[in-house]
């Protein structure tokens, strides 16, 4: 792995049963970076991420976090991997039962032996970054989806982490929220010196905070570059991606019999 990777995957092949989901998979993550892995639903974007943390394993192949190859971790290094590791859920995922204040206390009691006065510091801290120091005491029900998004990134951050992950951390926000949440990931990356990983079929917000981009299709990677060499790519499937056309190289209708032969009964069984 290279001093300059992160992230580093290598000829990764993964699949569910007998269903391929990857086929010599590469990519490589630079430290500081925003990375965005784009592609249509059921791509395994997802995956990806579930890979890199270490919740399955790849049929074949190496997944190389911070020089580690966690493919072959044990079950105590791994857990001390993902302290390194942040997480932004895709439905924020927060605990119900406690308030703002204790959702993003909770993995700095988990994990640390910080005294509960250093822990409120810390907690007001990373609650001012996203901008909602004044709800800690509410509680997740009393929080709007945006909100409760923003609660959930202060969560993800709370213990500095080397890496974030995001999950589709745009689905379902209004167009205030979702601007707020790009600025924040961008700004926090940078502030912290985290790098940051964005699984996303958000195209033009996604686009608008990354480095570097890697669209997946069919189990591979069918391009990778920066948003401006993307933009200018000649690759219909990029272009279909980009441009949300209906035609192209990805299907609109899922393979069937031609519609008027179905429709008038020709050929088809009662």
């Amino acid at each position: 792995m290279a001093a300059d990777e992160a992230v580093a995957i290598r000829d990764l092949t993964f699949g569910y049963g007998g269903d391929p989901i990857f086929d010599g998979v590469d990519m490589a993550v630079a430290p500081g970076s925003v990375s965005a892995i784009m592609g249509p639903s059921g791509t395994g974007k997802t995956t990806l991420l579930r890979l890199i943390g270490g919740q399955i394993r790849p049929q074949s192949g190496s997944v190389r976090v911070e020089g580690q190859e966690v493919t072959t971790l044990g079950r105590r290094s791994l857990f001390e991997l993902r302290k390194r590791l942040g997480m932004l859920f895709q439905s924020g995922a927060l605990f119900t039962d406690l308030s703002v204040y204790d959702n993003v206390a909770f993995p700095l009691r988990e994990h640390t032996r910080l005294s509960e006065r250093v822990i409120r510091q810390l907690v007001l801290l990373k609650l001012e970054a996203v901008g909602l120091r004044g709800a800690r005491e509410l509680m997740p029900a009393e929080l709007s989806g945006g909100m409760a998004r923003r609660v959930a990134l202060a969560r993800a951050v709370a213990l500095d982490p080397a890496i974030m992950l995001y999950d589709e951390p745009f689905t379902g926000q209004d167009p205030i929220s979702m601007g707020v949440l790009v600025t924040l990931i961008r700004e926090l990356n940078d502030a912290l010196g985290m790098t940051s990983i964005i699984v996303s079929h958000d195209v033009a917000e996604t686009v608008s905070i990354a480095d570097y981009a890697y669209l997946l299709a069919g189990g591979r990677v069918t391009e990778a570059g920066t948003p401006a060499e993307l933009q200018a790519s000649e690759s219909a499937w990029t272009r279909q991606f980009l441009g949300a056309l209906p035609d192209g190289p990805v299907p609109f209708h899922y393979p069937a019999p031609p519609f008027r032969e179905e429709l008038l009964g020709k050929g088809v069984r009662s």
